[in-house]
């Protein structure tokens, strides 16, 4: 067994380190129905064309909220899609 030691200055400034990068982490995470996608990410999610994604669209299967011209869904509605249509 190897034992390294570092001064308590040191130590408590590596500490400090781990734990705002632990912060920072926790800041990114959202819950999931807080993260919107647009048809990119759908598409790239899904592995489908973007003329599939506006089928998906036009037929209701997939809520989706619209800007302008952008499109955005919600990644709780993309997930209870998938499970909705999941085949065991």
């Amino acid at each position: 067994m190897q034992v390294i030691t570092i001064e308590s200055e040191a130590f408590q400034q590596l500490i400090n380190q781990i734990d705002e990068i632990k912060s920072k982490l926790n800041e990114k995470k959202k819950p999931l129905s807080e993260v919107w996608l647009d048809n990119q990410d759908v598409c790239e999610l899904l592995h489908i064309s973007k003329r599939t994604l506006q089928n998906y669209r036009d037929t209701n299967k997939l809520p989706y909220s619209q800007i302008g011209a952008k499109i955005y869904y919600k990644a709780s509605d993309v997930e209870a899609f998938l499970n909705n249509n999941y085949n065991k």
